[in-house]
């Protein structure tokens, strides 16, 4: 990918995301339902944006790290969190270049990014090494049969062929849940959370 496409990809997240100037401070639904049984701990929150989830996992307990294209959304990350008194890490990268710590987080989260599927391979495989032996990744998106507005078809993802993907990809991943769960009218989520398993 040359210097030219990752700068014409930041300046598009960056004219997305001045664009919304109204945000709701209200975290994903099915993010607080499927953290609910979790112990707090090291958080990575890739593709973060205005830092809504990230603010809302700090505020829970969670050590965040969020992780972003976007230099106008993390400075709106920066500002919810300071709203809320919590701290964060929070990193300017072009997700199909940065390469996060291997085997550090405790979770790892991935909302809503939704990428050609080459793209996609890459990026979520360099999420799931993030993810410490005992941790999850958790990945919401939008499924092969969502018809309302959102990205195209190439773009969408079946829960259980990409945790399929990344169970190859990367050693000790495994599925524990891998669903579609309709939320609205034409809006259908696909839903996976893994587990990194401890080898040897």
């Amino acid at each position: 990918m040359t210097e030219r496409t990752r700068s014409e990809r930041q300046a598009l997240w960056d004219g997305l995301h001045r664009e919304r100037e109204i945000e709701s401070d209200e975290p994903d639904a099915t993010l607080v339902a499927q953290l609910s049984g979790l112990n707090p701990g090291r958080v990575l929150d890739v593709a973060c944006g205005s830092g809504t989830n990230a603010v809302w996992m700090a505020s829970a307990g969670w050590r965040v790290t969020g992780v972003d294209w976007s230099a106008v959304a993390l400075e709106k990350a920066r500002a919810r969190a300071s709203r809320a008194g919590v701290e964060a890490d929070w990193i300017q990268a072009d997700l199909l270049d940065w390469t996060p710590p291997r085997a550090l987080f405790d979770l790892v989260t991935v909302l809503f990014l939704h990428l050609v599927q080459d793209e996609r391979r890459m990026a979520y495989a360099a999420a799931a090494h993030a993810v410490a032996p005992g941790g999850h990744l958790l990945v919401i998106g939008h499924d092969m049969t969502h018809d309302g507005p959102g990205p195209e078809a190439e773009r969408r993802f079946i829960a259980a062929e990409l945790g399929a993907e990344i169970s190859e990809m990367v050693p000790g991943m495994v599925i524990e849940e891998a669903v579609a769960r309709r939320r609205g009218p034409g809006v259908v989520d696909a839903i996976l959370r893994m587990r990194r398993e401890r080898i040897g």
